[in-house]
């Protein structure tokens, strides 16, 4: 019980803090998160047609630039753990290293294909639950990549956000995996 008062009361003092500070546009709601969300997927998408049309040069200059607009690495560490990552490789705690899983070919990650690159034609995220605590969200759900043949691609995803002074949500923790499969 002690416990759960404690959280309340963080949870309080935070978004107070917040509204004291004149920063209530900086609190997180579940259509901002859901917002971010399409825009993330919109991205991935992007990227895969990008590449598709003019090639992978192009399709990595997309991906930097998406992965400075939707990451918070400019802040610091981002907790990225990609769905298909192996040791010693697993985790991606720099922007290099998050724009080599999107779209490979750089040698200190050579497992590395790029999974932006698989010819993504939509995504869809089907959240599971959405948390908001003043200026940051998390979530946690499915993500749904369907390809040109029309085959489906679904991981389980956990996103934390948070909202910087410029009023953008910017990912601080992102982990995926691919579905367990009994058999």
């Amino acid at each position: 019980m002690k416990i759960k008062t404690l959280f309340k009361s963080a949870i309080l003092i935070s978004v107070s803090t917040l509204a004291v500070a004149g920063e209530t546009d900086r609190i997180v709601t579940e259509h901002d998160v859901e917002t971010t969300q399409g825009e993330w997927c919109s991205a991935v998408i992007n990227i895969s047609q990008v590449y598709e049309d003019k090639g992978h040069e192009a399709a990595e200059n997309l991906a930097r630039e998406v992965v400075r607009d939707a990451y918070a690495y400019e802040n610091g560490t981002v907790l990225f753990k990609p769905t298909l990552t192996t040791n010693p490789d697993t985790f991606r705690l720099t922007s290099e290293g998050a724009l080599s899983y999107f779209v490979g070919g750089n040698e200190d990650f050579p497992q590395d294909t790029g999974f932006a690159l698989n010819n993504w034609t939509q995504c869809h995220v089907d959240n599971a639950a959405v948390v908001t605590v003043g200026d940051t969200a998390h979530t946690m759900g499915k993500v749904h990549f369907t390809n040109a043949n029309g085959d489906v691609t679904t991981v389980d995803k956990t996103w934390t956000f948070v909202k910087g002074a410029e009023d953008t949500l910017r990912i601080t923790v992102h982990h995926s995996s691919l579905e367990h499969s009994a058999g």
